[in-house]
Formats: structure tokens, sequence, C-alpha cells
């Protein structure tokens, strides 16, 4: 396998420059052992104004065979003569990309302790790889590599036999990249991209394999057209390992549009205050009254919009009169826990066809979650920071637009009858604020006359005739397209949710 790597440069940036950032010292020829062969890297040329660095990997097909034990492309135990006789040692593939990450790992990780003002320059690229296995054609090149900055992207495709025209082409390419990039982007794209379009790997894919395709897809892999793709084929079409990374990628995504670290989106399991497998007489009452209310408003499919850890969804699972449920969050381990509390992996078909978890940003508009009968909002907007509620309001009100609409959210009055909880503190330290009664009717009032709903309102708990319920909720309903000349927001009470026994001691959600 072989790989060529040039650049040029100017008397005060020598193109040689490549040296450092490759740790390879353009006068010298070196090889290096690696588990299956022998890398060796040297300098076809290396002056000021062009320098060319080449990686030559000679492959052991013995030692591919006794490490892989037969797994792999070619490797099945059916076929031992695929073993020896195939296109690892001549066409690039993983092989050459793990030699990539050992040999030129330091690049690659984007380190040069000599030179370290050289890492973040982008400099002109000139890559070449003779024979490229492209299983997808020259179109699946120009998809991948095109959106990545590259200037030209030119794939050959090479004859099956040269002095046999008639036999057509073969599925290699002869490939040439050239642009104006960073080293390390460059190794890093080709690390990912290789086995991708090779769709083969020479080792067994565990989950760390997730690990390294995102740490080498960082910067580029989650805004790219074709990452779903690039994520089921680097992880050998594993779905349970590409349904990881994908969480992952998304959450990555999120939280650069959002400028917030991934860490402080990923919050919605609090490791130090779940009380998932416990819930508390409150959460109990709430769903209740959230299933009563979707119920009096006849809605057959409803979403359950920051959903957590699925208790909600479960609940509505168990009404066959709601045909499709589908929960919503951004945090990829709030997800996981609902996936295992609503035994998705063991679910039958039948019932697996009414449930959907997708991972979404509450606060961006997202086409998925038009058209259907009710959303839920259930002790959510109080997690939203002010400022930003205007965007999460657009995004449920004004773009997704169900017919009923249902808020739920604390009622900072009552907390005085929390006996555990000092004055002036929230319920949850991820409270942004708590509302009272008349705030939240203020709040929802003004969201209801913007978006043409009309709101009702209904106590959720113990109706307390000094501070009210624990829980206050509001029913927005779409009004008619046309309504009438009458027609306004209605303020109407519904009945409330009630309890007989009294709130527990240190009960606050």
């Amino acid at each position: 396998m072989f790989l060529t790597i040039s650049t040029t440069g100017t008397p005060d940036r020598p193109a040689t420059d490549l040296g450092f950032l490759l740790h390879k010292h353009p006068g010298k020829a070196q090889a290096f052992t690696t588990s299956h062969g022998t890398a060796h890297v040297f300098y076809p040329e290396a002056g000021e104004e062009r320098c060319t660095a080449a990686l030559l990997l000679e492959v052991d097909p013995v030692a591919l065979v006794r490490r892989g034990q037969g797994r792999g492309r070619g490797g099945a135990p059916d076929t031992a003569l695929a073993q020896y006789v195939n296109d690892r040692p001549y066409a690039a593939s993983s092989l050459l990309a793990v030699a990539l990450r050992s040999v030129f790992g330091s690049a690659l990780n984007g380190r040069c302790a000599a030179r370290p003002d050289l890492v973040d320059e982008p400099r002109g690229l000139r890559i070449e790889i003779p024979v490229l296995p492209a299983r997808g054609g020259p179109d699946l090149v120009h998809r991948l590599f095109g959106p990545l900055g590259w200037d030209l992207v030119r794939p050959e495709r090479l004859p099956l036999d040269e002095r046999f025209p008639e036999w057509g082409d073969s599925r290699y390419v002869r490939l040439v990249l050239e642009g104006r990039l960073r080293l390390t982007d460059a190794l890093r794209q080709l690390y990912v991209l290789l086995p991708v379009l090779d769709d083969a790997k020479h080792y067994w894919v565990a989950p760390d394999e997730v690990d390294k395709l995102l740490r080498a897809g960082d910067g580029w892999l989650a805004g790219h057209p074709e990452h779903g793709l690039i994520a089921s084929r680097y992880l050998a079409r594993h779905k349970r390992l590409t349904r990881d990374a994908l969480e992952r990628l998304e959450l990555a995504r999120l939280a650069e549009a959002d400028g917030s670290p991934a860490e402080d989106l990923d919050n919605a399991v609090d490791e130090d205050t779940d009380t998932a497998d416990r819930p508390l007489p409150l959460a109990v009452l709430r769903r209740e009254a959230v299933t009563a209310a979707l119920r009096a408003a006849g809605a057959a499919r409803v979403l359950d919009l920051g959903c957590g850890q699925g208790a909600l969804v479960q609940q509505l699972l168990k009404d066959t009169s709601f045909t499709e449920v589908v929960g919503v969050d951004v945090s990829v381990r709030a997800l996981a826990v609902a996936a295992k509390r609503l035994r998705l992996e063991r679910m039958g078909e039948l019932q697996a066809g009414r449930v959907r978890l997708i991972q979404g940003s509450l606060t961006y508009t997202d086409k998925r979650l038009a058209g259907y009968d009710a959303a839920v909002l259930s002790e959510v907007v109080e997690h939203v920071d002010p400022p930003r509620l205007p965007a999460l309001e657009y995004a449920v009100f004004g773009s997704a637009r169900p017919r009923t609409v249902l808020v739920t959210t604390p009622n900072a009055e009552y907390n005085v009858r929390w006996e555990t909880l000092p004055a002036g503190q929230v319920r949850h330290p991820d409270h942004r604020f708590e509302w009272t009664r008349a705030e939240f009717r203020d709040w929802a009032g003004a969201v209801a006359g913007r978006h043409g709903y009309s709101v009702a309102y209904a106590p959720v708990g113990d109706d307390d005739p000094e501070v009210g319920p624990p829980t206050q909720m509001a029913v927005f309903t779409l009004a008619d397209p046309d309504p009438g000349p009458d027609s306004g927001p209605a303020t109407a009470t519904r009945p409330a949710a009630t309890r007989t026994d009294a709130p527990k001691e240190g009960e606050a959600a």
C-alpha cells in the first residue's frame, strides 16, 4: 500500500516544515514494525519549494491471518484461500489507516513539540493514493471528500486489466486530493474514510471503535452530510454501535449550535438525585393528569417533548387509544435510560410500531415534530434559560403546531409547603426559574394569543387554598382556522387532579 503527502513552501516557510509536522526527518528513510507488516517512511523530494513524504506499507499476509483469526473481509472460515489471495498488500484499506495512526500519530492528533505554531496553520496539500477500493465508485468518493474543504477531489477509475479493456473497470480508483487544509485534519479524514470506502475492516470492531471514530471525526464528522453512512461503514454496520455514534454526533452538533459543552446538554439524568426507580407521588399524579387531559382532547399521536427517562411515554403506551408516542430529548443518556425502561430491544413488533425515541433540541424547529395531535411539555420549561423561551415557544407553537399542547411546571408559591426546601431555593438545581400562578398564566396567555390557541388551566395535586397546587398545568387548544367574531382565548378551569395524602417530606417535584 502506498500514499504520498506533498506540500509547497517559500524561503520563509520552507516545504520541509512537513518533516516537523510528521515527526519524520526528510533526510532519513525509516521503518516501523506494525502488527501486520512493516511501514516505511521516506521523502522522494525535500526542498524549500516542494516536499513529498511517502508511506509504504508492506503487509505480511500470514501475520494478518494469524492475528485476525479469520475475521474481516476475505477471512470467513469457508474461504480459507481468500485469507492468502486478496488485494490487501496492494489496495489502501483499514490496514493503511492503522499505519497512519501508528506512524503519524502525533501529526494526526495535532501535536508538534518542536514547532507548535505549524499545527494550526493551513497549508497547500496534495495527497495521492494510487490504488484505493471504492465500493460506491467515484461518486461516493466525491460525496465523502467533497464537503471537507478540498479544492480538488479526483478519483480515476482503474481498469481490471489494461490489456483487456473490454473487461471494464474495477472497483478501485486512483485518488488525488488537493487543497489548503491543516495536516491534522487531512490525516484524520483519511484515517476514517479509507476503511469507509473499502467498506471493510481487517480487525474485530469493538465498542471502543466509537470513541476512535468520534476523536478522529471531531470538528468535521457531525456536520458531514454523509455522517450516517460513514458511521455505519466505519463500525462494520454494527447497528448498536452505529446508533451510539450517531446519537453522540447529534449531541455534538446540537452543542456546537447552542454554544454549550456537550455535557451541559446531556444532563437530563441527574446521577445524584435520579428518582427514576422511586417515583414520587406527585410525579405519578402529574402523569395521570396529563394522560387524562390527552384522552379528553381525543389525541392519538402524541409528542413527549423533553421526555427524560421515559416515564410518561411508558404510561401512554399502556393505553391503546394512543396509537403513536414519540419521546424527544436532547440527552443521549436520558434516551438510553428510556429505551431500557421501555425494553425496546424486546418489545413486540406491534407495540414497537407505536413508539419512537428521537434526539432533538426543543429550541430549534424540527420537521419531524409536525403533524401530531398533541405535544406535552411536562416539567420542561423551567429548565430553559428565559432568553431561550421564545425559541422553544416558536418551535412548538409556531412550527410543530399540534392541536393540543399540555404544559406543566412547578408552582413557586407552593414551595413554602416543602419543609426540607430552604426559603428562596428552587426545587431542582437545574431549574432556571419557577413561576407563580400569575406569572405562568401571563406567559401562557401571551403564547396562546400569539399563535392562535385558547388556553385553560388545571391544578395538579392538592390545591391549597392559600398557595395553590404544587404543579400547575396549562392546556392549549388550537383555535379553528376561521374563528368566529366572538371567539377568544378561553380561561376556563378544568377539574383539578386531587390527592388524599399530604406531600411527603422532601417531595419537591
